[in-house]
């Protein structure tokens, strides 16, 4: 299934040399129009009484089709493309973050204070009592952003320098919305042993570890090691942050369709690390019928080349996810494009919930059901109810940070969602807003403070 739909993915600044006459500029507009194009912004660089140079930009669904604009454009006649600049390439050019100093160095005295000889008197101090290394380094506020590059986004196994762009943008996001000073760690290796013994080895830099698009079932060990083998918090953003978030959403489209989470009937197709984290939380949180689905149906006790993960999640029923979601209340697909057919969410329950969170093609694309179901939400933001993990991840390491949390717990995670779901008001409650925007700034602090008094009651923060 290809998605059609202009995107800033596919952003393209195209500039162009304009005779000065009347409809010249109106032709170019009418024949990116006509080809898909989404036209935005028009910049004038420079004009004379024959001719203007304008930059167009341009939105468009795929590569393909923005090269089908541009040649459209180059087709018209007296019209001279002098130019096309992709856009999102542009703006990784040179990578997207950078480490600044935080402090001044003008003089001789600045230098002996910051560096030789004065930093031996605080290494000595450090050495001394190892807790200080929270307060007079950048660990309190340092988060070790690892990844193979097994599993980048939906793309699959890319490896370490492949996977670079993504950490570096995680990184971006960290100190965006939560001011946390975050760094990619692209490891040249997808051995489970020895990405264990890398990242205890590069722990004393960083004060948690953000694990990021390590394939499953090998993520859960990686993981599950981590957090038993070091004192700081270790988080699998790919499984926490997602469940996270999508409980959160599930919390108010509950309320939407006044079901109680304890009697509806959820399927979930996929059965990776999105999945099986998705199920725990739902669990926790009080949902009783689950159905998994994976590529070959429904999870069932009957096949025996389950992994334990999804062995967790095994029932006595057989058959594929058409089966599965009759009847079912709830659809979450953490999966691949167009799995879901309209025929399929029509057999579904009355007012189905339908997340269809495949990026950046959803299992369905949700003007084929408007009409069909009763809350839709998907993983991108030109549609509504955007379930994104950037409202949960750097809230969860502000708060475990700041508390110096020794792990991160399923509580961490339960009021988490729930300080994320409290930011939609009842009277702004609906279904096309189940969730606060990425860009709502109450979201990192609210996340932040349910995280620190879960750890607190816990036991697990250590100031």
């Amino acid at each position: 299934m290809v998605d059609l739909t202009p995107n800033s993915s596919f952003s393209l600044t195209i500039r162009l040399e304009i005779p000065n006459r009347v409809g010249m500029l109106a032709s170019v507009t009418q024949a990116i129009a006509s080809n898909g194009g989404n036209l935005g912004q028009i910049d004038l660089i420079e004009q004379t009484r024959a001719i203007s140079t304008r930059d167009l930009t341009v939105d468009a669904a795929s590569t393909e089709h923005a090269e089908m604009i541009v040649q459209a454009v180059k087709g018209l006649p007296d019209i001279k493309v002098l130019d096309v600049y992709d856009r999102t390439f542009n703006l990784h050019r040179g990578g997207k973050i950078s480490v600044t100093s935080r402090i001044e160095i003008k003089s001789v005295s600045d230098l002996a204070m910051a560096y030789t000889p004065g930093v031996g008197r605080v290494c000595k101090a450090i050495a001394q009592n190892p807790e200080e290394v929270y307060n007079f380094t950048i660990k309190g506020n340092t988060v070790a952003i690892v990844t193979d590059g097994s599993a980048v986004l939906g793309l699959g196994n890319l490896g370490a320098e492949a996977s670079l762009p993504v950490m570096e943008g995680k990184a971006m996001l960290f100190k965006e919305f939560a001011g946390i000073d975050a760094f990619p760690i692209c490891l040249a290796t997808q051995d489970t042993d020895e990405i264990v013994r890398t990242v205890k080895n590069l722990a004393p830099v960083f004060g948690g570890v953000n694990l990021e698009d390590i394939a499953a079932p090998r993520c859960f060990e990686i993981e599950e090691r981590l957090r038993r083998e070091l004192d700081i918090p270790v988080f699998h953003d790919d499984q926490h942050g997602t469940a996270i978030v999508t409980l959160a959403a599930l919390f108010n489209a509950l309320k939407v369709v006044n079901k109680p989470m304890e009697k509806i009937r959820i399927v979930i197709n996929g059965a990776g690390a999105a999945g099986v984290a998705i199920a725990r939380l739902l669990k926790k949180a009080g949902a009783e019928t689950i159905i998994m689905c994976d590529s070959k149906g429904i999870l069932s006790t009957s096949r025996p080349e389950l992994t334990d993960e999804k062995r967790e999640f095994a029932v006595k029923a057989q058959g594929t996810l058409a089966g599965a979601i009759q009847g079912a209340d709830v659809f979450i697909g953490v999966s691949a494009p167009g799995v879901l057919t309209p025929e399929m969410v029509r057999s579904m329950a009355k007012d189905p919930i339908v997340f269809a969170m495949a990026n950046p093609i959803p299992e369905i694309q949700p003007e084929l059901v408007i009409k069909d179901v009763a809350v839709m939400a998907t993983g991108r933001s030109d549609y509504p109810n955007q379930i994104n993990n950037v409202l949960a991840f750097p809230g969860v390491f502000r708060g475990a940070l700041d508390c110096r949390a020794a792990t991160i717990t399923t509580s961490m995670y339960l009021e988490a969602a729930s300080a994320i779901a409290s930011l939609v008001k009842p009277s702004d409650l609906n279904k096309e807003h189940i969730i606060p925007s990425v860009f709502d700034n109450r979201v990192s602090p609210a996340v932040a403070a349910a995280v620190q008094r879960a750890a607190r009651e816990d036991g697990i923060a250590r100031c």
